[in-house]
């Protein structure tokens, strides 16, 4: 995962379902990619009515490139039993930008709260595992604008970096949105700014 000496991070490479039983119980797990806490409102509020007399909806996710908002919920379970272990198989993984939901059918056995940690977990483990890994680049995105005439100076100023060109607009003047590599954006500032191009910059 991101570190001080890594700009990479992983995401789930497929949105997926597993499904196991414990005694009795049965743990519906569902995987899906997300960059914002609507998706992850749409994706849980979809598996309540999917699974309208479920007894518990229990979900962790992380967002960010860099993992910074995680939560975890255990929905009526023990305190501890359900979305901490669903969240400890996130980040076993390294992953980012996921949501992993365990949809439980109560089966009339108490599992106590060692059985509900080694099903949510185990749950969310096995789903993760069908979802396969992908790794991503960190980027930074900044807006860079020239001149008309000047259109090829942009070009000459990002041939030597890792891209993406976002999006691009022309008005007055031929404006640029650019995410490069969050390694290379110290140096790729240095040249918008001998350039005098930079115009704005936004994460």
């Amino acid at each position: 995962m991101s570190s001080l000496f890594s700009d990479t991070y992983n995401e789930i490479e497929n949105n997926s379902e597993t499904q196991l039983r414990e005694r009795g119980s049965k743990f519906i797990s569902y995987s899906f990619k997300v960059h914002s806490d609507e998706e992850i409102k749409h994706n849980i509020q979809s598996l309540k009515q999917q699974y309208p007399d479920a007894s518990h909806y229990c979900y962790a996710f992380i967002l960010g490139q860099g993992q910074e908002a995680q939560r975890a919920n255990d929905d009526g379970e023990p305190s501890g039993s359900a979305g901490r272990p669903i969240l400890r198989a996130i980040l076993s993984q390294e992953l980012t930008n996921v949501l992993v939901v365990v949809v439980r059918y109560f089966g009339g056995t108490l599992l106590g709260i060692p059985g509900l940690i080694s099903a949510y977990g185990d749950g969310a483990k096995s789903v993760l595992n069908r979802s396969g890994k992908i790794e991503k680049v960190q980027q930074i995105e900044y807006e860079v604008s020239s001149k008309f005439e000047n259109e090829q100076e942009i070009h000459k100023l990002l041939k030597p970096f890792e891209f993406d060109i976002r999006d691009r607009a022309y008005t007055n003047k031929v404006t640029y949105k650019v995410a490069i590599r969050r390694s290379q954006a110290e140096a790729f500032e240095k040249g918008l700014k001998e350039a005098y191009l930079l115009e704005s910059q936004f994460s």
